[in-house]
C-alpha cells in the first residue's frame, strides 16, 4: 500500500515526488510568484503502526538553507499536541522518521496557525469587555485584515504579527498578548489599558498563511520590505496599517517574527535610523534589559548585528516606524528550532512558549510605559 500524502488545506505546502509503502521523496513548494521557501505543512496516511521515511530534497536551496542543521520536525496524530520527531539534515536533505501509531499523521515546519484558528481568535477576542474589532481593508485575495482596539490610555501602541505568514510562533505569541491584555482581573493589563490604547494586528499576511507561504503575500511581496512606500497593487496589507498608524499615532511597537537559523529568542532595534534620538534609544534599551530579567526565555547576546548610523533600512517596519514617528519601535524573533538557553528536547520552541512570551512582553511594558509619555 502507497503512502497518502496531501497538503491540499489551509496553510498546506508539500510536493510528492514519490512514494511507497513506507518512504516518500518530497520537495516544499516556492511562495506563489517568490523564490521563498521553507514552511511545510502535510499529512501522511495509509501505514498503521508502521514506521515511515520522509525525505524532503530540495532543502539547500530553501530560503535559509543554514535552518536545516540543528533543526528537528514537527509531527501530530490530532493536529492539538504537536512533538519534535527524529530528523536529520545531510546533503541538502532532511530526513523525517515516525511511528504512525494512528496511521495518519500531520508534519509541520512548526506548530501550524491555520486562517480558521486566526478567525476563531479574532472571533474570541472580539467579544472581550471593551474590545473593538474592525477591518483595515482587503487583501489581494479578498480578505480582511484585523485590526483589534483595546484599551483607553492616551499612549498609542501597536503589535503586529505574522508578515512573513509561516512564522507560526508570532499568532500564538498574539494568543498570549491579548489573553493577558483581555483580562479583566489581570492587574497588568488593567493599568496598561487605562494608561494605553493598543491597536493590534494578529494578522498582517492572511493571503501567504491559507496559501502556505514562507515569507510572502499572494503577490510574492516580502511585506517587511514594503513600508517605505507600498502599494495597494503590491502590498495593500501594509498600505493600509500604514495609513491607520498615521491616522492615530505610534508611541511604541513590537513587530513579531521567527527567526530559522538562531536557536535564541531576541529583539532587532531601529539602531542606524536618520532620525535617530539618544532619548529613544535608551528606552529601547531598558525595554530590552527589562524583559530580559522577567522572561527566562529571553536572552541579549545573541541576535542580529546593528546597523551603522545612518544605514538602517527604511523599508522594514521598525525601523520606518522609529524614523516616522520617533517612536520605541522593535523587531521580536523566536526560534524555529529551541532556545538552547532552556532547551525543551520534546517541544523545542513550541506554541505554549510563545503565547507565554507574549504575557511577558507586556509585562516588561509595564515596567515602563510611565517613561513614554
Amino acid at each position: 500500500m502507497t503512502l497518502s500524502i496531501s497538503s491540499s488545506f489551509d496553510a498546506g505546502n508539500i510536493k510528492v515526488v514519490s512514494a511507497g509503502a513506507s518512504s516518500a521523496d518530497l520537495e516544499i513548494r516556492r511562495d506563489h510568484q517568490s523564490d521563498f521557501y521553507q514552511w511545510f505543512h502535510f499529512r501522511v496516511s495509509g501505514a498503521i503502526s508502521q514506521q515511515v521515511e520522509l525525505r524532503i530534497l530540495n532543502c539547500a536551496g530553501s530560503a535559509y538553507p543554514q535552518g536545516w542543521p540543528g533543526y528537528t520536525a514537527l509531527a501530530s496524530a490530532d493536529r492539538q499536541q504537536w512533538l519534535r520527531t527524529p530528523t536529520r539534515y545531510e546533503d541538502g536533505v532532511l530526513t523525517i522518521t515516525h511511528t504512525l501509531t494512528s496511521g495518519v499523521a500531520w508534519f509541520a515546519y512548526f506548530t501550524p496557525y491555520s486562517l480558521e484558528r486566526h478567525q476563531d481568535l479574532v472571533a474570541a477576542t472580539a467579544m472581550a469587555p471593551g474590545v473593538r474589532l474592525e477591518s483595515l481593508g482587503q487583501t489581494l485575495d479578498g480578505r480582511d485584515i484585523d485590526l483589534l482596539t483595546v484599551g483607553e490610555g492616551p499612549l498609542k501602541l501597536w503589535l503586529y504579527a505574522r508578515q512573513h505568514p509561516g512564522e507560526t510562533m508570532a499568532e500564538y505569541w498574539m494568543e498570549g498578548a491579548l489573553s493577558r491584555l483581555t483580562d479583566p482581573a489581570d492587574p497588568v493589563a488593567r493599568l496598561l489599558r487605562r494608561k494605553a490604547s493598543f491597536h493590534i494586528v494578529p494578522n498582517m499576511n492572511p493571503d501567504g498563511s491559507f496559501r502556505g507561504h514562507l515569507r510572502t503575500n499572494a503577490a510574492g511581496v516580502n511585506l517587511n520590505r514594503e513600508w517605505h512606500a507600498p502599494t495597494l497593487e503590491r502590498s495593500p496589507e501594509v498600505y493600509h496599517v500604514l495609513e491607520r498608524m498615521k491616522q492615530i499615532g505610534v508611541d511604541f511597537a513590537i513587530d513579531v517574527h521567527g527567526d530559522e537559523s538562531i536557536p535564541h529568542v531576541f529583539l532587532a532595534g531601529f539602531e542606524g535610523i536618520p532620525n535617530w534620538k539618544d532619548e529613544q534609544g535608551a528606552l529601547y534599551r531598558r525595554y530590552v534589559e527589562t524583559l530580559a530579567r522577567i522572561s527566562p526565555d529571553f536572552q541579549t547576546r545573541h541576535g542580529y548585528p546593528p546597523a551603522p548610523p545612518g544605514r538602517a533600512n527604511l523599508s522594514m517596519s521598525t525601523n520606518a516606524l522609529a524614523n516616522r514617528f520617533g517612536c520605541v519601535s522593535m523587531t521580536l524573533e523566536m526560534p524555529f528550532k529551541d532556545n538552547l538557553d532552556l532547551a525543551d528536547p520534546a517541544h523545542g520552541w513550541s506554541a505554549g512558549r510563545s503565547r507565554a512570551l507574549g504575557r511577558d512582553c507586556l509585562a516588561a511594558l509595564h515596567e515602563i510605559i510611565d517613561d513614554l509619555r
